[in-house]
């Protein structure tokens, strides 16, 4: 593969997988506040903001990092209060105990006021107005996380850049396939690609983290302990499955601990990295081959989720195992058709699984996608793959994963409603 190939995916994926401290939707949130509280100048009297169905649905009912608490009012609060957007997404990373009285207290002053955005089509979209007494600051996130599209104060532009959408997302990645993908994983030079080994190092801080507390519904916890052994064994399958939900446990209960993110999801890189671990460190496999592994796994992820998008009513945890998949594939010494052997048995099972929001039970998703993972690449080296004929499935890889995308982008738009109308009104 030639070097300017190499050095554009090389770019991607830095700018792909990257830390974040707690889930991305509220702590994206938490980031546009802190935005606008610094062109603001002031702490704000007064708060608001408009947020997708999506980002929502997102950041309901998950833990906001060193609070003990759930849901967005704290997450902006905390945003005002002592955020730094030059943290980016660990934007909450500095707080305290003392900042989580000031952020209750601010929250006890109805300062705050949060509502759905209404007329947009995009899935990924902040918008917040903080306001003193005499000036107001807007900052607006749209299409990924991180990315500001527009900060003004007092209706004069400071920043503005036209969003890009999951379509225009898709376009500018457009020269990625499964077979480059493979080729830069397998080929590259192996100083160019170690960046990769820093998500190992930190989900498995983060896994190693939550065995030594009690979060979310401890699934994690579980498989390690009497009863989990007794009906799972200790084995690589069981270890696969338990290390990737104690990270899931820990950052979805609101740990301060730092994990990598894929795409925009500490879940899908949580999902991506540690089932390859696992797997690398019990077969015995080198480093250089655990190295590539991991560089399979979330280009993988990050390939499909350019046709995907950030955020859809499809489970992030389908498309990060996915990739795990590829990559536990890859170290039982599979080859390229067989890699497309698992991305296919992949699809052709989890197709369908709903996102209805980030929350402690998301561990459960985890480990249905990782076990998927693992049974789709035993399958895959023994040559054994889901055909064409059989429901979404193509004998293309490529066409899979976009009949894949395609569902979860647009098919499954009504059901994105449904869930949110659900889970709004209970």
């Amino acid at each position: 593969m030639e070097q300017t190939l190499r050095k554009k995916i090389i770019e991607l994926v830095k700018s792909e997988v990257v830390p974040a401290v707690g889930c991305t939707e509220p702590v994206a949130v938490a980031l546009c506040v802190a935005k606008a509280t610094e062109v603001l100048g002031c702490v704000p009297e007064k708060i608001e903001v408009l947020l997708s169905a999506n980002i929502l649905k997102n950041a309901m009912g998950v833990g906001i990092p060193g609070t003990g608490m759930i849901g967005l009012p704290i997450a902006v609060a905390l945003g005002a209060l002592i955020g730094r957007s030059e943290y980016e997404l660990e934007v909450l990373k500095d707080v305290t105990d003392e900042a989580v009285e000031r952020g209750k207290a601010y929250m006890a002053e109805n300062r705050i006021s949060i509502g759905l955005k209404e007329g947009i089509s995009e899935k990924l979209y902040i918008e917040v107005m903080a306001k003193s007494e005499e000036d107001c600051a807007v900052a607006v996130i749209s299409g990924g996380h991180k990315d500001f599209v527009m900060v003004k104060r007092n209706d004069k532009p400071l920043y503005e850049k036209p969003a890009v959408s999951a379509e225009e997302s898709c376009e500018e990645c457009n020269f990625l396939d499964m077979k480059k993908v493979y080729e830069f994983a397998t080929t590259a030079p192996i100083e160019e690609i170690e960046f990769i080994r820093e998500a190992q190092s930190l989900n498995e801080k983060a896994a190693e983290a939550s065995l030594k507390g009690n979060y979310g519904h401890l699934l994690g916890k579980t498989l390690t302990r009497p009863l989990g052994k007794g009906i799972f064994g200790d084995t690589i399958f069981s270890h696969i499955i338990s290390s990737t939900a104690c990270a899931c446990d820990a950052r979805m209960a609101g740990a301060m601990i730092p994990v990598m993110s894929n795409s925009g999801s500490g879940n899908q890189g949580i999902c991506a990295t540690l089932p390859v671990v696992k797997f690398a460190e019990e077969n015995h496999n080198t480093d250089e081959e655990l190295t590539r592994a991991l560089m399979l796994s979330h280009l993988t992820a990050i390939y499909i989720k350019q046709s995907l998008g950030k955020l859809s009513a499809l489970c992030g945890c389908v498309v990060a195992s996915t990739g795990s998949s590829c990559g536990i594939t890859y170290l039982m010494g599979g080859d390229y058709s067989q890699i497309t052997y698992a991305v296919k048995n992949m699809i052709a099972n989890l197709t369908g699984m709903i996102c209805d929001g980030a929350k402690p039970s998301c561990a459960l998703k985890l480990a249905s996608g990782v076990s998927t993972a693992v049974l789709s690449a035993m399958l895959a080296v023994q040559n054994n793959c889901v055909s064409s004929v059989e429901g979404v499935i193509d004998d293309d890889v490529d066409k899979s994963i976009h009949n894949l995308t395609r569902i979860g982008k647009d098919a499954m738009d009504e059901t994105d409603r449904c869930v949110l109308e659900i889970m709004t009104s209970k």
